[in-house]
């Protein structure tokens, strides 16, 4: 899951938005470190969940990281409006765990990460996980804006 976020990290810029959705477990934390280690961000990326929200400052002058954990947000974007990430957009990657049906207004251009674990014969394969991404708007429409995901394997 790192690698796939150090791999996606190349991919972004200023102003993207990435939701990322998955099962408790599934390695949207995961996968937001290697986004930080990918956009060489200050600070251990670690689960905001009961901060709801860290910012985590570029150390070579690209975008700042802003990592929100949406999980115990009920409500949609007015919820979320203290956070400010419509002021943190425009000069910031934003990833929001658990952001469904939250935060799709802050802009019409998206990443969507959906995350599942793996599951053969009747078990979950707890290394494996299958990772479908969506671009959604005018910035993700060309035929290739992620061909660099493929081939990436995520565990």
């Amino acid at each position: 899951m790192q690698e796939l976020g150090r791999t996606l990290a190349g991919l972004l810029r200023p102003g993207d938005l990435v939701l990322l959705t998955g099962e408790l477990g599934a390695g949207k934390t995961t996968l937001t470190r290697g986004l930080g280690e990918g956009l060489g961000v200050r600070g251990a990326v670690t689960s905001p969940t009961f901060v709801i929200a860290r910012v985590h400052p570029s150390l070579s002058g690209g975008p700042a990281l802003v990592h929100v954990d949406a999980y115990r947000l009920g409500g949609g974007l007015d919820e979320m409006e203290d956070l400010d990430l419509d002021v943190s957009l425009p000069e910031s990657v934003v990833v929001v765990e658990w952001g469904d049906g939250k935060v799709e207004e802050l802009s019409d251009d998206r990443l969507h990460v959906v995350i599942a674990r793996a599951v053969g014969h009747e078990e979950v394969l707890d290394d494996v996980r299958e990772v479908s991404v969506r671009g959604i708007g005018a910035r993700w429409s060309a035929p290739d804006a992620l061909a660099a995901l493929q081939g990436v394997s995520a565990r």
